[in-house]
Parts: structure tokens; sequence; C-alpha cells
């Protein structure tokens, strides 16, 4: 990892976050910090049925009990209606968006159905735990890809000649793979304090606890309640992980806001680790079918896919981002002439799923990797080889995929992918550690190596607004409407700001997350951030150093950037009980330009330590009621520093950007991106077994039955 450096912090520069030092002193506030005077406490009472009929909810008991102000079911706020989407709204998903209490009909085991709100966190569990909740229950749906789930909508796409590529194939390899159910924990859960206020537009409420999109979140609620925009603000203080399932729009933000105003006083939720297990949004949750047509020097002239995308009980804010990202990103770094996909949106009796890093991107590296794999053994080749040969060569670029996500076309900006493969394999001594491995297994030993690379996508417009000023003290303010998820977003637009301005980033303040300090912005997600409000801060430094006085500057974009990378991972398995080890992980990865290297590096280390847990350990599952069998860490097992391997980074800025004028590119997702590819490659050869993973997680289960197969 990068060294720290002492260049005043400005851009390329290893140097120390600024948020940290309140961080490490103890002086951070999160939500769970915040409190006002005569503060109310907000309980949601959840289905414990699947799916069923809800034939009423009795909270007579509950109201009568101590402490209770309030308790509503759905009748007392159908006023407030469904929840829209923030992204990729299609009218075919409109009619299956989440209400905010339960009506006629729960759809998953923590369906919010009621309200409690108390004068005491405990009195309102209590409570909560009085109200009668009558369900006559239903066979629950819990396969995507049963005839009985909901099916709103399917995304297709097709360019090039499929028919003719098949038709004239030297050979045509399929493959079946899927990615189980896992998501985000963030260190921090889910909450909401809502506190009324009087201003200048009437009575309004103070927010704490948003996240990731403040600006969205709050002129929502707005809207919802019926306010004017300017009557709902947000503050954002330090949020304890982000991942994408933090920060969205839940029921529960609308119900605490809601229950603020009605009741005049500050109400403030909290989830517990159970809820937020239950009720916050899931991911993955994809299967695949996939067709390569393969000419006889191992080069892919086709590619047919159909998947199923496992949406959970209803459409959330995220509309159809995951599976739209996996139609338009599944073919990768490789040209594949000839393209069709049909992703299956579908609905089932399970908890809602939303984004999780590297949405639709981790699930289609994988499966993509998984047949490029297929491919090398079809053909006899390695698995280096046929990536080399498949590769989009460099003088290609800008490359347009023929495809859009989005609301944008998908149209590569700069690469060069034969490079990063090169550097992966020089550092890991690709054929002496082959060598090495081919006699660990001859002694006996199950030790292998894996291979995958990934096209990643970021830096999402369409805008980021930012105002540089110098202070009258000394020292120079940055406003954003950009949000902070623990990304080191403050840091990095203190170091551009510094660099146009020539000051040491120590000297920079830089204000975001509290929507009254600025009109408008779009918050931090898809890592976006340092390439939109990073850009945005820069033009905005330059007119300030020109002219002396505060300036604002726009960045707009129509187009994404892409980064891209590649990862190899050796481990060992243990044959008695499957058992997996990644004994080493080294990953490449290119941003175009590295504001702060140490910070690029430690996303990738973090996003590595998840990517391992969706392919090694994470997975909510459901019995044969839809009762989620994951409901605490007893059951739903995430890496601890013990299987975290140490992650040998090599970040390139071989190909910056052309579409800004920094060249910047986002770091937040490569970590994670195909690390399951990786991993699965790697246990293949270990085991001797060929594409024998075609499912994630890789349990010890699973590994076993691959073994004993």
């Amino acid at each position: 990892m990068g060294q720290p450096d002492d260049r005043r912090g400005r851009i390329g520069a290893s140097v120390l976050r600024l948020e940290d030092r309140p961080l490490l002193v103890g002086e951070g506030r999160f939500l769970a910090d915040v409190s006002f005077p005569r503060e109310l406490h907000l309980r949601v009472v959840r289905s414990d049925v699947a799916h069923g009929l809800l034939r009423g909810v009795d909270l007579g008991e509950a109201r009568a009990s101590e402490g209770v102000v309030a308790a509503w079911s759905a009748e007392e706020v159908a006023h407030l209606g469904a929840i829209e989407f923030r992204m990729t709204g299609l009218d075919e998903l409109r009619p299956h968006c989440q209400r905010v209490l339960a009506s006629e009909r729960v759809r998953y085991v923590g369906d919010p159905v009621a309200v409690v709100i108390a004068t005491d966190p405990y009195l309102a569990e209590d409570a909560a735990e009085l109200a009668f909740v009558d369900i006559e229950p239903l066979q629950p749906v819990l396969d995507a890809a049963s005839p009985d789930a909901i099916a709103p909508l399917t995304l297709a796409h097709e360019h090039g000649d499929i028919e003719a590529a098949f038709a004239g194939a030297h050979r045509v390899v399929e493959l079946h793979a899927a990615v189980g159910r896992h998501s985000g924990i963030p260190l921090e859960t889910r909450g909401l304090l809502a506190r009324p206020t009087d201003g200048p537009e009437g009575i309004g409420v103070e927010l704490y606890g948003v996240a990731k999109v403040p600006h969205y979140n709050c002129a929502t609620i707005a809207a919802m309640l019926g306010l004017k925009p300017g009557q709902v603000v947000g503050r954002e203080g330090h949020v304890g992980g982000g991942f994408g399932v933090r920060g969205e729009l839940y029921p529960e933000d609308l119900l605490v806001t809601h229950a603020a105003l009605k009741l005049g006083r500050p109400v403030k939720w909290v989830e517990d680790r159970r809820e937020h297990l239950l009720a916050a949004n899931h991911s993955r949750d994809q299967s695949y079918r996939l067709r390569a047509a393969v000419d006889a020097g191992g080069v892919v002239q086709a590619l047919e896919a159909e998947f199923f995308h496992d949406q959970g009980a209803y459409v959330r804010t995220h509309g159809a981002t995951v599976p739209n990202l996996s139609v338009a990103l599944l073919p990768g770094p490789y040209l594949v002439p000839a393209y069709r996909v049909r992703g299956h949106i579908r609905l089932t009796n399970k908890t809602p799923s939303g984004t999780y890093r590297a949405p639709g991107r981790f699930e289609s590296t994988f499966v993509r990797e998984r047949l490029m794999d297929a491919v090398a053994t079809a053909c006899g080749l390695d698995a280096a080889e046929v990536r080399r040969r498949n590769l989009i060569p460099p003088d290609a670029m800008p490359f347009d995929r023929g495809v859009s996500t989005l609301s944008t076309p998908v149209v590569y900006d700069s690469g060069d992918y034969a490079r990063t493969l090169e550097r992966l394999l020089d550092h890991m001594g690709y054929e002496s550690l082959q060598e090495a491995l081919a006699k660990r297994r001859a002694a006996g030993e199950m030790a292998g190596l894996g291979l995958g690379m990934f096209v990643e996508k970021s830096g999402l417009g369409p805008f980021e607004d930012v105002r540089v000023r110098y202070l009258p003290g000394g020292g120079v303010e940055v406003v954003t409407g950009a949000a902070s998820v623990g990304q080191g977003m403050e840091t990095v637009i203190a170091q551009i700001c510094a660099e146009v301005l020539g000051v040491d980033y120590g000297e920079v303040t830089v204000r975001h997350g509290q929507t009254d300090m600025i009109g408008r912005g779009m918050g931090a997600f898809a890592s976006r951030v340092t390439v939109m409000t990073g850009v945005a801060v820069y033009l905005a430094a330059s007119e300030l150093a020109a002219t002396g006085e505060p300036a604002e500057a726009t960045f707009s974009a129509d187009h994404m950037t892409y980064p891209y990378g590649a990862h190899a991972a050796v481990v060992s398995v243990d044959p008695g009980t499957g058992g997996v080890t990644v004994e080493r992980y080294v990953v490449t990865y290119d941003v175009g330009r590295a504001v702060n290297p140490m910070l690029c590096e430690g996303q990738i280390v973090g996003g590595v330590a998840q990517g391992v847990g969706g392919t090694l350990l994470e997975l909510f599952s459901y019995d044969a009621d839809g009762q989620p069998l994951a409901t605490s860490f007893m059951d739903y097992l995430m890496p601890t520093v013990a299987e975290q391997p140490q992650v040998e980074v090599l970040l390139s800025e071989d190909a910056p950007s052309p579409l800004n004028p920094l060249g910047v590119m986002g770091a937040g997702e490569g970590g994670t991106n195909a690390c399951g590819a990786a991993i699965a490659a790697a246990i293949d050869d270990a085991i001797g077994r060929p594409g024998a993973v075609r499912a994630l997680p890789a349990t010890p289960e699973l590994v076993r039955s691959l073994i004993r197969a």
C-alpha cells in the first residue's frame, strides 16, 4: 500500500485522511449520538409471515401500554402513497413499489405493518410486541424462475449477427451459473431522527441520519408529505458505512418524518441488527444460462445470455438498476462481436433487493469469467491466453459497446486491458507459480490459481454543483451537494482544491450533506464523487484562483468513465472440510489518475473483503415457508481478519479518462468486482475439476460435495 506523502496534500499524494481525527479521538457523531429534548422513539411492527392476506391489525393493547403516544397501521398513513424510483424507473415496475405500511397483503418476513411511538425506545419495543397482526398465510414464491413469480419486466438487447455466429462456430460452449443473495452489512445500521422546525416557509423538519443522497431523499419526502422542498432539511453526520444498502429511501424514513410532524416532537428510529438483516435491501441473487460461439482459436464470436433477477417482494428506489447493469456490462473487456441477452426481473416473497458494491458487475463478471474459463478448457488453452485473444485492443478505444445503461450509452472511454493483464501475470510470476502449485498438488495438497478480468463503471452524472471561497480568517471552504459514506471524499476534494489554489490540503474545509447550504446535489453512489464533485471543484477553484472572488461551478456529464482491472487468487482447500483459504490475492486496477493512491488502495482492499464474503461465506437463505434462516451473525457469516487475505494492489494510471480535465475514474468497486470469478477458478484448479464452481457462495459444504463428486 502507498506510503503517506508530504507534498502538501495535492493530487497524487498519499496523505492521511482529514476525516479520521474526530473518529479516532471519540468525537464522531453518528445518528445514535444525536438527541433532542422531548424525543420520542418509533418501533416498527413487521410481518412474521412471508406471504399472506392481512386481515387486520389490532393496536388496542399497544396504544394502552406505558409511554405510548401513538400507534398506526396502514389506514392512518394511506395518504403517503408508495415510494417511487430514484434510478431507472420504468412504468412496468411502478405497480410494484412499496407503500410505507402494508395493507391487504404482506409479501415478505419483515414487511412493515404498523408503528408504535413511545417516550422510550424500550417501551416502544415492549408495546410493539403487543400488536396483534391477523394474517391468513398463502404459499410463498421463492424461486425467481418459477412460473408463479410475478414477472413485471424483461430487459432485452441484441446486436451483431447472432445466428450466423452460432451457425459457423467451431464449437459452442454453454454454462449455467448463479450468485446467491447477500448484501452490504455496514457497522452502523439504518436510522433517522426527525425534528420539527418553524422556519420562513412554515412548519418543517430537520432530518438527522440522511446519507448517500440527502438532497434527493429530502425532496422526495417533502413531496410525499405535501411540503415545499425547503421545509425538509437534511443534516448528514458521520456514516458508519454505506456500500449501496444504506441511504436509500425506505418506508421507515417516511414514517419517522410523518410522525414528527404529526406529533410535534422529535422522533427517532434506529434499527437493530435483526431488522437490518430482515428489512434493508438485499442484493445479488441472479441465475444465468450462457452460450458462446467460439472459433478454432478460442475467440468468442457471439454471446447469448438469459438470466433471472430475484428482486424480492417489491421494487425499491433502484428500480431496474442492477439487472440493467448486468445486461450492459456482461461482455466486460472482451470484443464479443455479437451479443444477445434477456434479463428477467421477477418478484418473490423475499426481502426486496437493491444495489450492493459493484451491483450487476460482481454477478455478471462471475458468470462471464467462468464462461471464459470454460472456453479455455474446451479449446485446450491456458486461462490467461484465452483472455489475451479476446481482449479489446487499446487502439479500439473509445469502444462503443452498442448498449446503454443508466440512461447513458456504454462507451468505454479509455483502457489498455492487455497491459493490465500482463502486469498482473508478471507480478505474480505466473508460469513459475503454476509450476509450484502443480508440485503441491502432486504432493497431495489441494492448491490452485484463478484469474478474473473486469470493466467497472464510475462517474455517473448528470451533474454536481460546488461553491469554493476563501474564508475571512484564512483557509478555503468547499460546499458540495455530494455526500460522505466513509470513502474519504473530504480528503480527495481538499487535495484537488489544494492543487489548484496552491495551499495545503489541511487548509481546505469541505462541507457536504447539508441540504440548506447548496441548492442541489446528487450525493454519493456509483463511484461518482471523485469524478463529478472533484472536477466541479477543479473548475470552481480555477475560477477562484483567477479572480479572487467566491466561485461556483457545475460539472455535467452524459457519459460514465470505465476503470478496469484484473484479479488473481491463490487458494488452498481442506479436502476434509471443504474449507477454502485464500493464501494470496492480487488486484491490478487502472483508475486513470489517482488523486490519493493510498485511499484508492484502501478502497480496493475493503472491496476485496466484501468480495471474499460474498464468494465464500455470506448467504441469505430461506426455508420452504419463506422464513429467513440468516437473521443474526450466528447464521449470516462475514469474513473476519482470519479469512481476509493480505491484498497486493497494483494501482495504475495507464489510461486517463478523456471525459474530464483531471483524467480521473472511480476506485470504489473494483476490489469487489472480480473476486468471485478469481476465487472460483482457483478452487477449480485446486480440486482438479475445471468448471466445478458454478454457484456462489462456495461454502465448505458446496466445495466438499464437489470434491466427493
